[in-house]
């Protein structure tokens, strides 16, 4: 699925995180310390090289809410934005933690004139936090922040599966 708000394109789509060809970044819903780890961080780390961590190290730790940014090295794009999203059952106030992942991810790109990001789903796999309303927050913060795009003309959400895209697909066709 795919609409355009504004001069920028948003697009759902099930894929691999790892294999987005023609964007200049990819985010990485990563742990505090930038490390490898599971889920997107480790597919990621692979997929880059260990000089991904090298450079994430240097970065490290970040707070929940933040974002950073590295070079993709073996990644099909030049940067990947790095965020730590809420754990859904410890953190407080999970919800605006989370919009604020997407926030910065597309201020971080945005000084760097990045004219594409493709996002994962944030928080949704190891740290609990509930798909639709995690695809609600996501897609919300995006379309609020478009008017404040300046670099950015295409966003897309890379989603591990039907079921995911399903959801995010809905939240997308209900908050357009």
């Amino acid at each position: 699925m795919e609409i355009k708000k504004g001069e920028v394109i948003i697009e759902c789509r099930v894929g691999d995180i790892t294999a987005q060809d023609g964007f200049d970044a990819v985010v990485n819903a990563a742990n505090a310390y930038l490390a490898p780890g599971g889920g997107v961080a480790g597919a990621i780390h692979r997929k880059a090289g260990p000089e991904l961590y090298e450079e994430c190290k240097k970065l490290a730790p970040i707070k929940t809410g933040e974002a950073v940014i590295t070079k993709g090295y073996n990644l099909p794009n030049p940067y990947v934005i790095h965020t730590l999203g809420p754990v859904y059952y410890r953190d407080e106030d999970p919800d605006k933690k989370l919009a604020l992942c997407y926030k910065n991810c597309l201020k971080v790109a945005e000084k760097h004139k990045l004219s594409s990001i493709a996002f994962c789903a944030i928080s949704t796999g190891a740290f609990g936090y509930p798909l639709k309303e995690a695809a609600e927050i996501a897609i919300r913060t995006v379309l609020d922040e478009i008017p404040n795009l300046k670099s950015i003309k295409k966003i897309r959400f890379v989603l591990y599966n039907q079921e995911v895209l399903s959801v995010f697909e809905k939240a997308l066709k209900f908050l357009t």
